[in-house]
């Protein structure tokens, strides 16, 4: 299996928007849900995870609240806000617009 990849730079902030815009989630199971949707490609650490939660909460795209994990303990569940939809719907716009620019030179190469 190849080693995991690098997250391109800004692209973290939107994979957790994207994690939790069904459902509010606490920060391992938003971690998990990105490793196993990526097929393991993608591994978040917590030392990356939750200072961008953090950031994502002071820009006001996500907002935490107490409550019990799967296993009766206590964990921040993060949401995604009204704003923090929006701001996915755009993140996920451009991004397809960029992979689709790659995937045109890669295609011509």
């Amino acid at each position: 299996m190849p080693p995991p990849a690098d997250l391109l730079q800004g692209t973290l902030d939107m994979l957790i928007l994207r994690a939790i815009a069904n459902d509010p989630q606490h920060g391992w199971a938003i971690a998990q849900r990105i490793q196993q949707v990526s097929n393991n490609v993608l591994q978040v650490g917590q030392g990356s995870l939750y200072p961008a939660l953090h950031r994502l909460e002071y820009k006001g795209w996500i907002k935490a609240q107490w409550g019990a994990s799967e296993n009766n303990r206590k964990a921040r569940f993060y949401a995604l806000t009204a704003a923090g939809r929006k701001h996915l719907a755009a993140e996920v716009e451009n991004w397809e617009r960029l992979a689709g620019a790659v995937n045109l030179v890669l295609a011509d190469i």
